[in-house]
């Protein structure tokens, strides 16, 4: 399959990231690939090798606070859809989603061929239904769905997750400096409340790396200084100062990344840096833990809020992530550091 290829993942920075190898794939058989994204995972989109073009809207049935829907908002995208004259469309969902309402407008835009993972009868919106078995991490599931279209990774991609090179430079960060001297990375916050420790247990945390004799640094977006402030003590505090690539420079100087659930663990595993993964068990690790890398898997993975797909945690007193002793992770940090390699980008 030839021409131009729209890939469609709508929701979270993560989700985007974890869409890589199945976008390296479309584009190594597709002359060009558009990336239809949500405005959460748009800056992923960015980064993503591969990508020709990245648009932007925020689809009503996958936004946690979802827009009105109104027939001009629809009509526009149909209208900027038909525009591209696109030739197929991948619409890439998590297994609780359904692809058929972007199929449908997809369908009104003109596209000719288009495929999803689908458990739904989709009638003619879709010309590939596919289906996963079993519960495989969610950068294979979809990359099994441009496999199943008929893309294939080029010759020397390991499917590992990815973005573009080179990285900005976080030299006139304050406090990383040379790359080379090696810190750990600190990142208490999650897109949801369910997914991260309390502030007091990631404070602990990182005072337990200190003690243990390593430098860290805590991270954050703009709207969670006031986490990281809190999180960080006397280490190093980067919350708000580090744009998305910024970020994924400051990972791949670490030598290790202790987060939750969030888009930054992708990001470290897209940058090759070894993840300890604070993983609440809302969602299945088997599909969402970080993925082709080095990792370490602490918290209660039979905790019972499993598998609710919770955003507030409903134990009280958030047992499987606050139960963890600090001292497992740096047990844990300690592992990865001497015993991993590094892995940089597809190979």
């Amino acid at each position: 399959m030839r021409g131009t290829v729209l890939v469609a993942r709508m929701d979270n920075l993560g989700d985007v990231l974890l869409a890589g190898p199945c976008v390296r794939a479309v584009a190594a058989g597709a002359e060009r690939v558009i990336l239809l994204t949500g405005p959460r995972g748009r800056a992923a989109g960015d980064l993503l090798p591969g990508v020709d073009e990245v648009l932007t809207w925020c689809a009503p049935w996958i936004d946690p606070e979802p827009p009105p829907v109104t027939q001009e908002d629809v009509d526009g995208l149909v209208r900027r859809l038909r525009g591209l004259s696109l030739d197929a469309a991948l619409v890439l969902t998590s297994f609780h989603q359904s692809p058929l309402p972007l199929a449908l407008v997809l369908r009104m835009a003109g596209v000719p061929w288009i495929g999803a993972i689908s458990e739904d009868y989709p009638g003619s919106l879709l010309d590939l239904r596919h289906h996963v078995p079993g519960d495989p991490p969610e950068a294979v599931r979809m990359l099994s769905l441009a496999r199943k279209a008929g893309f294939s990774l080029p010759s020397g991609d390991n499917g590992g997750l990815a973005i573009r090179r080179p990285l900005p430079p976080v030299d006139g960060l304050p406090g990383p400096g040379p790359l080379d001297e090696g810190y750990v990375v600190v990142h208490p916050a999650a897109s949801v409340p369910a997914r991260q420790p309390s502030a007091a247990r990631s404070a602990a945390i990182v005072k337990a790396l200190q003690a243990a004799g390593y430098r860290v640094v805590v991270t954050g977006s703009p709207s969670e200084t006031e986490l990281t402030r809190e999180v960080a003590g006397d280490a190093l505090d980067l919350g708000g100062r580090t744009g998305l690539s910024e970020l994924a420079a400051v990972l791949a100087g670490a030598k290790v990344v202790v987060a939750p659930n969030t888009g930054t663990a992708h990001l470290a595993a897209a940058v090759g840096t070894p993840v300890v993964s604070l993983f609440a068990p809302v969602v299945p690790a088997s599909r969402w833990a970080p993925y082709g890398v080095p990792a370490a898997l602490l918290g209660d993975q039979h905790a019972a809020c499993r598998d609710s797909r919770a955003r507030i945690c409903p134990v009280p007193g958030h047992p499987c992530l606050d139960l963890v002793p600090p001292e497992d992770v740096v047990e844990a940090v300690g592992h990865l550091s001497r015993g991993s390699s590094r892995r940089r980008g597809p190979r």
